[in-house]
């Protein structure tokens, strides 16, 4: 026995050192292309300065284009490079080999689409020389912090190239508008849907819907119309996740080239995405039209490498790939996938079926050059020509500038479908004539200028309704096939009836509608706590004492408010359902569980909401206001104590005013502070209490301004 366990520790003294060797080997082969004296060469054609702000907000300036490029991805990865990295593997199709099987389904679909090869391919032709440098500039400024800080980077992942970015660009975008939701469908065990039939010309119906939409987004704006004193003004306010990879960041980028934008970006993003510039502002909020067609494949029953198209047999285009799935360290587990591709998109074949899909923006690899434009547009004019590239293929867009105009924008490229199908139904896969090739042009999206009340909101609703009733757009005057949500979300019903019940609207006005938190009486969410008050229960009991609560309960989550923990509970249950297109739940089993999870973690059922909802970050613990789908979003997950850690809804907000001489001001709040991900930072945390207190700050809009007030000043390339 003895000698069997000597020679057993003998074979693990040989083969750990070489699986050791091999893990080395491994690594070393991962990292061959990464060479850090090149990218800190590489910066030397770069000349940078970035200004902080008292709060740490980087104000970057260049003489070109590229020079600013460089020093936003610097300055972004000083606050949060642990995110910024991390999305290297995203952007390769690589997620799996780095956090193991649950980036396998991300990877499949990043080498399902082919999206890597078409921006490789496409590149050059596709983007003008000057996009190709400002995204070179950028993954620059990425290496070369990669490179001057070498215990933070995974050498691994670096060089990041542009087409990295450019795919990145391309990948964001399809899961804003919900495209995964259709291909999650179709791995279920049976078919999610019915499939399409020929039209009936006695009965035409059309199911349209926005079923999955995230949590939301607010934009709105008043023109001299609306003001009391002639201004113009924009509220900019996307809601998305606190941290992460789609979490805001600001900041503020200027050259001598025309590039002069204040506001947000994500990681990896080398734009602005929302804010202004001296002469223009426009808020972005997500929307979902019908973007995404599935079709049912009919196989060769001869032969099943083929599919039936108009009575004859077409080959699938077909390759393999490997997805590479990490075990230990540089080890991974190569797992082979065939991916097919049909005339009308990527096929998948499932256990119900082979299905083939189409969407919009299929090899559309220019975005980056979009908002480059809408970031250098000064006129309402160049921000619609901008639009009218047709790069993005979703959004909505609230625009005022300087000159007193305010505009609304449907954005969406949407097929140019056949009439009289239910395009929310599996299409039949064998007809070519259910093949759309064309999209809707920019004139045919809705929008419109300047409505007589001078007033514009956009939340993610319904396209029809966001100024008053005599100034929006006539539904009718727009195909079915469009597939344009009719979602009413109680942000839109609680702002719109604000800005009706308004007369012309002060600053303070206008900036109060950011911060309401009711539930408009006629909203779906606020209907759905009233059932409760329609229901029985027994004199003395717990659910009747809830019930009279909710009574009480005037829609109000102000920090003050001891109805709203309960109401708010009820309610977050049906918009979960919404989000998700389903109806809403037994209100019954919901009300059982808020009632429990009150008592358990505050021995009361009517806890003050501030007691409940906070805004947790470090060793920062605040009250908020503020709840699901109020214009004040806050969107919390529960922690063991029971109380609600915010997690979404209001991240960077973002205000711009010109006064009736075309003067500006602005003012911002981040939820936490400019830097995301680093504890030890006085920024960490150091904006949460402006944010908890719903207070601006006020921009320097300047760099004669911003030099005024308490600053650090860092140039680029080091010394």
């Amino acid at each position: 026995m003895r000698h069997y366990l000597r020679r057993a520790w003998v074979g693990l003294l040989v083969i750990v050192p070489l699986l050791v060797l091999l893990n080395l080997l491994l690594l070393g082969l991962r990292t061959a292309d990464w060479q850090p004296e090149a990218a800190i060469a590489e910066a030397a054609q770069y000349d940078t300065e970035i200004i902080r702000d008292a709060y740490g907000a980087p104000h970057i300036y260049g003489t070109r284009d590229a020079d600013v490029a460089f020093g936003l991805a610097y300055a972004h990865a000083e606050d949060d490079f642990e995110t910024m990295q991390q999305m290297i593997p995203f952007y390769r199709g690589e997620l799996a080999r780095a956090i193991g099987l649950d980036g396998a389904p991300i990877d499949y679909l990043v080498h399902w689409l082919d999206v890597r090869r078409h921006v490789e391919e496409n590149y050059e032709k596709d983007l003008s020389p000057e996009i190709q440098a400002h995204l070179k500039a950028y993954a620059d400024g990425m290496n070369y912090y990669a490179a001057t800080h070498p215990f933070e980077a995974d050498p691994r992942l670096f060089p990041i190239t542009p087409q990295d970015l450019t795919v990145g660009f391309s990948l964001q975008h399809l899961l804003f508008y919900g495209f995964e939701s259709h291909i999650t469908a179709l791995f279920a065990d049976s078919p999610q849907r019915e499939l399409a039939r020929a039209p009936d010309a006695a009965a035409l119906t059309r199911h349209i819907g926005a079923a999955g939409l995230p949590v939301g987004s607010n934009a709105y704006a008043i023109n001299a119309a609306k003001s009391s004193d002639g201004a113009t003004r924009i509220m900019i306010n996307s809601h998305q996740p606190l941290n992460g990879p789609v979490a805001w960041y600001e900041a503020h980028v200027k050259s001598d080239e025309g590039w002069d934008m204040h506001g947000g970006v994500f990681p990896g993003m080398p734009f602005i995405a929302k804010g202004f510039n001296p002469d223009i502002g426009y808020g972005v909020t997500v929307n979902k039209p019908d973007l995404v067609d599935v079709y049912k494949l009919t196989l060769n029953p001869e032969n099943d490498d083929e599919y039936m198209l108009d009575g004859a047999a077409r080959a699938f285009e077909s390759r393999r790939h490997w997805l590479k799935i990490k075990l230990l360290g540089n080890f991974y587990l190569p797992v082979p996938r065939n991916l097919l591709k049909a005339a009308h998109g990527p096929a998948l074949e499932t256990a119900h079926g082979t299905y083939a899909v189409r969407y919009a923006g299929m090899g559309e690899i220019r975005q980056p050059a979009q908002w480059m434009a809408m970031n250098k547009a000064r006129t309402l004019d160049a921000f619609k020509r901008a639009m009218a590239m047709q790069a993005i293929v979703s959004f909505n867009y609230i625009y005022a500038d300087r000159k007193g105009n305010i505009h609304f924008l449907h954005n969406g490229r949407i097929p140019k479908r056949v009439d009289g199908w239910d395009w929310q139904k599996y299409l039949p896969g064998d007809r070519s004539d259910l093949i759309w090739q064309e999209q809707i042009g920019f004139d045919e999206m809705p929008q419109f200028d300047n409505p007589s009340s001078g007033y514009l909101l956009s939340t993610n609703q319904d396209p029809f309704k966001v100024s008053a009733p005599g100034d929006n757009l006539d539904p009718g005057d727009y195909p079915q096939t469009l597939g344009l949500q009719t979602r009413m979300t109680n942000r839109a019903d609680r702002g719109l009836a604000m800005f009706a019940e308004a007369g012309r609207m002060t600053e303070s006005d206008f900036i109060a509608l950011k911060w309401d938190k009711f539930y408009d009486p006629n909203s779906r969410a606020f209907k759905y706590v009233r059932r409760i008050a329609d229901m029985e229960f027994a004199a003395g009991s717990l659910h009747e004492e809830g019930q009279k609560l909710l009574e009480a309960w005037n829609g109000e989550t102000a920090p003050d408010n001891r109805q709203a923990a309960l109401g708010v509970c009820l309610l977050s249950a049906e918009w979960i359902a919404e989000q998700a297109g389903k109806p809403a739940p037994d209100i019954a089993p919901v009300y059982d569980t808020c009632l429990d999870d009150l008592m358990t973690a505050f021995g009361r059922l009517d806890p003050l909401w501030s007691e409940r909802n906070r805004l947790i970050r470090g060793t920062v613990d605040l009250p908020l206001g503020g709840g699901p789908d109020v214009l004040r979003a806050i969107y919390a997950l529960p922690e063991e104590d029971g109380r609600l850690k915010a997690v979404a809804g209001d991240g960077l907000i973002v205000y711009s005013a010109w006064d009736k001489n075309g003067k500006q001001s602005a003012g911002m709040v981040h939820n936490f502070g400019a830097a995301s991900t680093r504890p030890n930072s006085p920024h960490y945390a150091d904006q949460a209490p402006l944010y908890a207190a719903e207070q601006f700050r006020p921009v320097a809009l300047t760099r004669d301004d911003l030099l005024k007030t308490r600053h650090t000043i860092t140039r680029l390339p080091l010394n």
